[in-house]
Order: C-alpha cells, then sequence, then structure tokens
C-alpha cells in the first residue's frame, strides 16, 4: 500500500498564555512512501517523528495536510477504520491477558462483515505467532516474557489483522543492545515476508539506516533529507544530517576555502576548483583519515584504542569544534602511541564542506 503524505501540519496551541503563537510540530511534510517498502523516520527527540506517526495513524489530525492510503484520502477516517496496525514503545499489552489472548483480541473485536470464526480466529491467530517465533510461549502473560517476547507480542498483535500499514513507534528502545540488535533483525525479516507497508520510528540512527528502504531525517518538524540510508550518510545535504548520522559522529572543523585549496585551520588538506572562496565548516568522516608521514592535516595524537579489526586514533586540532578528533584506521596501520603529533591525508569522499552561515553543503569538484 503506497502512502502519500501530502502537505501535513500540526500546530499546538502555545501553553505560554502571554504566546499567542502556535507550537509547530510538523511543517508541511511531503513525502511518498512506496509499497512494501520500510521507511525510517529519523530524528532527535522533539522533532515531530511520532507526532508524524500519530497522524498516519489517525490518533491525531493533522491542521493542514491530507493522508492517502493508495488513492484513498484517510485524513478524515477513524484508526480503527484505517487498517493499521500499531506498535507502541511500552508495548501496550494486556497484562491480565496470555500472548495468545492479547494476540486475538483485535479478531475478537471484528464485526459485521468482517467477524470471524473461531477457527478462523485461532488460525490467523498461530500466523502471526509462527511469523515472529513465539509460538512456544502463547500461553505466558506478559510478565513471564522477557522484553524482546514482549515486543514480539505486540508485533503479532499489529500484523494479526493483516494491515494495510504497520507503524512501529520506538519499539526496541526499552531493549538492552544484544536484544535490540536481535529484535531489529526480526522486524526486517517480518516486514520482507509480509511485504507490509512499514514505518519505523526511531531517534537511533544505526537503527533506522540498518533496517530502513528508506530515511528521513527530520528536525523541528521540517524534512532535512530524504533517501536511502547509505546514500544519505554518503551525501549529506546540511550540516545538521551529516553530524545526526554516523557512529561515531563525523569530526567538524572550523575552515576555509581559499587559493583553490580546502583549509582546516592553517592546514590545505585538499585541492578544489568551482568553490567560492570564504569561511566554511568543514566535516571529515572517521574513516575518511589516511595516516601520513607527511599528511596535509597536523594532529596532536593523544591516544590509541585497539579495536581488534581496526584501530581509533584519538587526536586534537585547534580548528576543531570538538575536545578530539577520532579517526578509525586499518588495524594493520601501526603507530608509535608516544608520537606527540600524527599527521593525516584526507579521503575527498569522506570531507564535505558547509556554508559557514545556512549550514548548506557546498559542493566542490577535486584538482
Amino acid at each position: 500500500m503506497k502512502v502519500e503524505l501530502k502537505g501535513l501540519t500540526k500546530k499546538y496551541p502555545s501553553r505560554n498564555k502571554n504566546e499567542k503563537k502556535d507550537v509547530v510540530a510538523v511543517s508541511n511534510f511531503d513525502y511518498t512512501i512506496p509499497d512494501g517498502a520500510l521507511v525510517g523516520l529519523l530524528g532527535p527527540s522533539g522533532c515531530g517523528k511520532s507526532t508524524m506517526l500519530n497522524m498516519i495513524s489517525g490518533l491525531q489530525k493533522p491542521t493542514e495536510g491530507r493522508i492517502f492510503f493508495g488513492d484513498t484520502d484517510v485524513t478524515d477516517i477513524s484508526p480503527e477504520n484505517r487498517g493499521v496496525g500499531l506498535v507502541f514503545q511500552n508495548y501496550a499489552l494486556y497484562p491480565h491477558l496470555t500472548a495468545r489472548q492479547n494476540i486475538l483480541f483485535p479478531l475478537q473485536n471484528l464485526k459485521g462483515k468482517d467477524k470471524l470464526s473461531k477457527e478462523a480466529m485461532e488460525e490467523k491467530m498461530h500466523e502471526a505467532a509462527k511469523l515472529v517465533q513465539i509460538e512456544r510461549y502463547l500461553d505466558r502473560k506478559p510478565s513471564e516474557l522477557s522484553g524482546g517476547q514482549q515486543q514480539r507480542v505486540a508485533i503479532a498483535r499489529a500484523l494479526v489483522k493483516t494491515p494495510k500499514v504497520l507503524l512501529l513507534d520506538e519499539p526496541l528502545s526499552n531493549l538492552d543492545a544484544r536484544l535490540r540488535l536481535q529484535t531489529r533483525e526480526e522486524i526486517r525479516r517480518i516486514q520482507r515476508e509480509t511485504k507490509v507497508t512499514t514505518v519505523f520510528v526511531t531517534h537511533d540512527q544505526d537503527e533506522a539506516m540498518s533496517i530502513s528502504d528508506y530515511i528521513v531525517v527530520m528536525k523541528e518538524g521540517v524534512i532535512q533529507q530524504t533517501g536511502k540510508p547509505q546514500d544519505v550518510y554518503d551525501s549529506p545535504a546540511n550540516l545538521f544530517v551529516a553530524k545526526f548520522l554516523g557512529i561515531p559522529p563525523i569530526n567538524v572543523f572550523d575552515g576555509e576555502v581559499k587559493d583553490g585549496k580546502i583549509y582546516i585551520g592553517n592546514d590545505p588538506v585538499l585541492n578544489v576548483k568551482n568553490v567560492k572562496e570564504g569561511k566554511v565548516y568543514v566535516t571529515v568522516r572517521p574513516e575518511g583519515f589516511i595516516p601520513s608521514a607527511d599528511g596535509a592535516l597536523k594532529c596532536g595524537l593523544k591516544s590509541l584504542e585497539i579495536m581488534g579489526r581496526d584501530v581509533s586514533i584519538i587526536s586534537e586540532n585547534p580548528a576543531s569544534l570538538s575536545e578530539s578528533i577520532r579517526s578509525i584506521v586499518d588495524a594493520d596501520i601501526k603507530l608509535d602511541p608516544a608520537l606527540s603529533e600524527v599527521r593525516f591525508n584526507i579521503k575527498p569522499h569522506k570531507l564535505f564542506i558547509f556554508d559557514a552561515e545556512t549550514e548548506e553543503r557546498i559542493y566542490f569538484e577535486t584538482v
């Protein structure tokens, strides 16, 4: 089911009695979610991503704009009639019911022509339980299940009615790191098997990038960039996107374009052409540094972190906007931790520059 979001805006009255201006949670949101795709809504807390999910589900009505499921305008249709499955951050399972009863609950509330026989409900329940691999735990109550098992029950309950659209609101945030990794792999497997159009809300960019077909990066209710995860990572549209995506985060420096060169502080690190001269932010991904005895960028060496397959070089530079610069290099590259200075050349495709005022991307050609 293709989902079209056209000009969605959500405003709330200000809680400050002296402030008459409305609070804008989402502003003019235009995006089309392809049929059968898993799209990650990504951004920091308060960026409007959960508000977007609530508008798609029908729990909140947009102040402006329309929502289409396929060719059907569902903007004014109630949540229960939209054909959505919704999984919350806190699972929202009924504590007095078993896993079986929790999954059956949406089917038992069907009425009229949609009402199913007991046998049909049992069959659908078992299909959903098998899909999320919890058949063995159907007679347990939520308190007798682990966090990951509870999450699977919640997903099964959302899928049992064969929804047109599956909505996941930070479904992994209550799980520990190992279980979070396992469960996100399960969500991706389930989504691929069911081919249901899915919207996944998270502030964790690692989660969004690992399982999404496309991501939508948001800031203060406004779309910053959309695209395939790797494409957005490799070509951020502005400084916010560059800083938000990536673990470890991108390194940001005060820089300048002058005489056909990009400078980090006083060090010319890249020859370029067709770029207006002036102050810029220079950013380099951690994997974009190449240690070299005669490297263009000079940094003070602070420490080395040996991680097995790679090494993190922790250094400092007066032009850096953070206290430390983190560079990730192959473990085969040997460095003397007693050195006071380390020098780097920079991989051109891992370096981005942004306007010092607007923070928009400035594109360049290397010489």
